[in-house]
């Protein structure tokens, strides 16, 4: 416990603190983007403000003031970060007090496992108000019950880092907030130095009654003033020096954050490739059975099982092992998407789950919100994931018949005819083909030979596909073969047989390379095509989905029209009898690039390097990174030493040994000052000498006058060794005192100002 503490220190204190906490909390907003994390922040810190004082004020132990706050804890909790678990939007629930318990615990881990923002999603609020009432609550009291209330900032900085940790790998504002952070917390650590040095000082004096004894000077606005200038100044170099840095090297990744490193409970290269059980739904036993029920929605709408935008040669998959891709990252959904930007078509389906079987969740447009039914509900709630930036949807261990949901989103408006064939590349990024055969190849050439534009070529495309396309599945008695798979030898084949012949497997992988290879950034898409509200297996469809600069991405249909099949002509069976090679998966990374990335943004594939070399090159980077933060940190502290050595080498190398001697003396003069002494203004040398009252500076001071107003040119061994004994009263001045002391008068800036810095190294 410390002495009694003013009234003035209290409300200073407690003003600067609260805008750090707030502050800190502003970092939150990432997370959550609602009204009711504003609502929190101010409550949690009124409420932690309230304890901190009244304990203040009734001087309670450690242990009444954690149980007290605890109780304040339980009372707003529920209220302030579990609203939905409330009575009348006040009363806690038991099951709202319930939420709360298991949040303190478990909403960390949940926040690293769910998209962003969560917004007030079940009890997702409670860890941010764990940090700001609780940060609020050891902020103030550490402030105004301990002696070392530089600590009180502590809380404030927790909040930040870890608001930061568990928040998205995409900056958001986060140099204006953690400049202004760091401006506030310097402020308020100026402020409690200048506390402690002028209450101790004021406490000194008035120890000191014996006449004649020496006595440093009240410091009050002038020097907690000049404190406060020198803390803004060291911040605005190093905040320079910083932006600087970041302008000179800027990060090329999103930031690491703890999400980043959580392994998903979903992750779809764990499941076969959806698009390979294509054929599965045309075979006699599941094409006419019913997989869902679907209400709300015209008939001819897409409904969208996957999409699939990774290809290796072997098959189209959701995500990729290899390269990264933002489309295998599933998390899950907090309450809803906001897609109100989006120009589109408003949908609200129901669909029920009959024969269909597996992870895939059939959805519609682009996800807004969608709510379970049934017995199964809680569950299917809990382990429902979903991937925005492809608008894929699954649900851990499947769904299973007579699950409901309904579902919410936006089919964005698309582009006519002749519209798509104005449109050019747009900026996502997929992974990029790495295996696409050269029949493809020659067969694109052929159709986009007569036309020079991004559109026309792409819209030329999917005519010759049209135009050359039979349409097979091979199940039927009277359908030609066809080969199911998708794989670099199937779609070679569908280019160097007779007759072209496939179903949307193979052809929405064809025109998906061939997309790509036009520069238009490709995925392909496996789903159904309601011909009725019960969907059966016939429904099956596949698409692809290109992305332009004018619309995004855009649904486009490569199938050709169904149409009867020529036969095959004899004199060209020699041309068919092609031996059928297994494409084996790659054993090392294609060399091929994403042809529509720009070169700046290409995906490197780089050779395995030497594991003892990659732990090297890591720590050499992580050394660097590390040096480069210190010597940011260290700059201003750096320049401010240099100054000093500059000039003290400017003094005692001086024209003339009176110069010389003189130099000496207001070296001393000045580390006198820097140790926190205030000799007298225009003093005399013995004056300021008494400052220091020991014979050694009274002998200094009388050297000085007999030097320099004798009229004679001492000698250059006299000025050494006036120097020397410099020296050695700056040891004096030391003595006892910390390394950290002796740091902080190295570092003063109170003796550098009446100099120009600049002017000390002009010579």
């Amino acid at each position: 416990m410390t002495a009694p503490v003013s009234r003035s220190f209290v409300v200073v204190s407690g003003a600067l603190l609260w805008v750090t906490v707030a502050l800190a909390s502003a970092a939150l907003w990432p997370i959550y983007r609602t009204t009711d994390l504003t609502v929190l922040i101010a409550v949690g810190v009124l409420a932690g403000s309230a304890v901190a004082i009244v304990s203040l004020w009734r001087r309670w132990s450690f242990l009444t003031t954690s149980v007290v706050a605890v109780i304040v804890f339980v009372v707003i909790g529920v209220p302030v970060a579990v609203p939905s678990e409330t009575q009348w939007g006040v009363v806690p629930t038991p099951e709202g007090l319930s939420d709360l318990v298991l949040g303190v615990a478990l909403g960390w881990k949940q926040l690293l496992t769910i998209s962003l923002p969560v917004g007030n999603y079940q009890a997702l609020l409670v860890p941010a108000l764990v940090l700001v009432f609780f940060g609020t609550v050891i902020s103030l009291s550490v402030a105004y019950r301990t002696a070392l209330a530089e600590l009180s900032v502590v809380p404030s900085i927790v909040i930040f880092v870890m608001a930061i940790a568990l928040g998205p790998t995409y900056p958001d504002q986060p140099v204006p907030l953690a400049l202004a952070l760091l401006i506030v917390i310097a402020l308020a650590m100026v402020w409690f130095r200048w506390r402690r040095r002028r209450d101790t000082v004021n406490a000194l004096e008035a120890a000191m009654d014996a006449p004649g004894v020496a006595r440093r000077k009240r410091e009050f606005g002038f020097a907690g003033v000049r404190t406060m200038v020198s803390a803004v100044v060291i911040l605005a170099i190093a905040s320079g020096v910083a932006l600087v840095a970041a302008n000179v090297a800027p990060p090329t990744n999103n930031r690491a954050v703890l999400r980043t490193a959580i392994v998903e409970p979903f992750d779809p290269r764990d499941y076969v490739s959806p698009l390979s059980g294509f054929r599965r739904y045309w075979q006699p036993s599941t094409a006419n059975s019913v997989l869902f029920e679907v209400s709300g929605v015209p008939l001819g709408t897409r409904v969208r099982l996957a999409t699939l935008d990774s290809y290796n040669g072997v098959v189209y998959a959701v995500g990729s092992g290899r390269v990264s891709s933002e489309s295998g990252s599933f998390s899950r959904v907090p309450s809803r998407f906001d897609q109100s930007d989006v120009d589109g078509d408003q949908v609200d389906l129901t669909i029920t789950i009959a024969g269909y079987e597996g992870v895939w969740l059939p959805t519609v447009g682009l996800f807004e919100q969608a709510d379970f039914s049934g017995e199964r509900a809680p569950d299917l709630r809990d382990s429902f994931y979903y991937n925005k930036v492809s608008g894929t949807a699954a649900v851990v261990g499947g769904v299973e018949s007579g699950d409901t949901y309904t579902f919410e989103g936006v089919v964005p408006v698309q582009p006519s005819a002749e519209e798509l064939s104005t449109v050019t590349p747009g900026l996502a990024e997929v992974p990029p083909v790495q295996d696409s055969p050269e029949e493809l190849t020659e067969r694109l050439d052929q159709y986009v030979r007569a036309v020079t534009t991004p559109g026309e070529r792409l819209t030329a495309m999917l005519d010759g596909l049209a135009a050359d396309g039979y349409i097979s599945h091979g199940v039927g008695i009277d359908e030609p073969a066809s080969r199911s798979g998708h794989s670099a030898d199937r779609i070679a084949e569908l280019f160097t047989a007779p007759r072209m012949i496939g179903d949307g497997e193979q052809y929405a992988v064809a025109a998906s390379v061939m997309a790509n290879e036009l520069g238009f950034p490709t995925r392909v898409v496996l789903g159904f095509i309601t011909s009725d509200p019960q969907i059966r297996g016939d429904d099956v469809s596949a698409w692809i989905e290109v992305n332009t600069a004018e619309y995004g991405w855009v649904t486009i249909d490569p199938n050709p029209p169904l149409r009867e099949i020529p036969e095959e002509n004899p004199d060209d069976i020699a041309q068919v009898a092609r031996p059928q090679t297994v494409v084996q998966p790659p054993e090392i990374e294609s060399d091929t690039t994403n042809r529509q990335s720009n070169p700046d943004s290409e995906q490197a594939l780089q050779p395995d390097l030497d594991p003892v070399l990659q732990a090297v090159l890591a720590v050499l980077r992580v050394a660097g990174w590390t040096l480069l933060v210190i010597l940011v940190i260290a700059a201003p502290f750096l320049l401010i030493i240099a100054a000093k050595v500059r000039r003290r080498q400017l003094r005692k190398r001086a024209d003339s040994t009176v110069e010389q001697i003189s130099g000496g003396w207001q070296e001393f003069e000045d580390s006198l000052i820097d140790h926190g002494y205030s000799p007298p203004i225009s003093g005399t040398r013995t004056e300021v000498a008494a400052v220091m009252a020991t014979p050694d500076a009274r002998g200094l001071a009388e050297h000085a006058d007999r030097a320099i107003f004798s009229g004679a040119e001492p000698e250059t061994v006299e000025a050494d060794a006036f120097w020397t004994n410099v020296t050695e009263l700056e040891t004096q001045l030391n003595t006892g005192l910390s390394r950290w002391a002796r740091f902080r008068t190295k570092i003063s800036l109170r003796s550098l100002g009446g100099y120009s810095v600049t002017s000390l190294f002009k010579r």
